[in-house]
């Protein structure tokens, strides 16, 4: 019997208009109420995806930063992992030697040295706010991530990936999206997070369901008992995939639960 549903948000739950359909928010209040516990695990920061979470009306921990985060519903701290300032240094010169933009996340607060296009569309689909700042004048003792952005040519971004994997093998380097190429350390992942959250409540394996989107959702999927992926997801994550379901336009999620949990 599955007792913990871990769900990625972006591209699973919550289609790219931003609006929840009425057959996932059902869904949701369908699985709280039978015991089933819900938890967001994103990539977002923890204060963005806290407003997904209140959407939804949860009360479990929300796991923010690809696993890196995890607070409780009294704003515990529960898990935290940063990235050593060395590594934020050394991705911030490369940054800037190569006219790439990141978003840079310290104590749940994003920055960004310039104010364009990059970290304007970001911050109005998450509805965040954000500082611009100089990251030489940021500390950097609790950089939670990184994030490097182009919205126009995903084949750049795949070259980062493949750039950045070779020189800072210790570091968890993945793609969330086509665009967005994401920096953190090995134990900041979606799979760390579910595992701990497995012992926090006692939890078997096989009474995990893991679901998602992307390739950052291939730790996430490795974690669960149950691993789904959306018909909408990338290749990487259907090949770890036990079962792919419709896309997010779809209630691809719905179907899900009504197959593997609700039946």
């Amino acid at each position: 019997m599955i007792k913990l549903v871990a769900t990625d948000i972006d591209g699973t739950i919550l289609p790219y208009t931003g609006e929840f359909t009425q057959g996932v928010k059902s869904c949701i209040k369908e699985l709280k109420y039978n015991g089933i516990k819900v938890v967001i695990v994103t990539g977002r920061m923890h204060k963005g995806a806290k407003k997904i979470a209140e959407r939804l009306g949860l009360n479990t921990p929300i796991v923010s930063y690809n696993g890196g985060y995890i607070k409780d519903e009294q704003e515990n701290v529960l898990y935290e992992r940063y990235l050593p300032e060395k590594y934020v240094n050394e991705i911030i010169d490369w940054a800037g030697r190569n006219n790439v933009h990141l978003n840079l996340y310290s104590e749940d607060t994003l920055y960004s040295e310039n104010d364009n296009e990059e970290i304007q569309r970001y911050a109005k689909y998450q509805q965040l706010d954000y500082i611009i700042k100089d990251f030489s004048k940021i500390k950097k003792d609790k950089i939670h991530k990184l994030l490097a952005i182009d919205y126009h040519n995903p084949e750049r971004v795949d070259s980062w990936l493949d750039e950045m994997t070779k020189k800072l093998p210790d570091l968890y380097i993945i793609k969330s999206t086509p665009y967005f190429c994401e920096f953190s350390t090995k134990d900041a992942t979606k799979y760390c997070a579910v595992k701990f959250l497995q012992n926090y409540w006692g939890l078997k394996n096989e009474e995990i369901l893991t679901i998602g989107d992307q390739d950052n959702d291939i730790e996430l999927l490795k974690a669960g008992g149950i691993k789904i992926c959306m018909e909408n997801g990338t290749d990487g994550l259907k090949s770890c995939a036990d079962y792919i379901t419709n896309s997010v336009d779809n209630d691809g999620f719905v179907k899900a639960m009504k197959k593997f949990v609700l039946n």
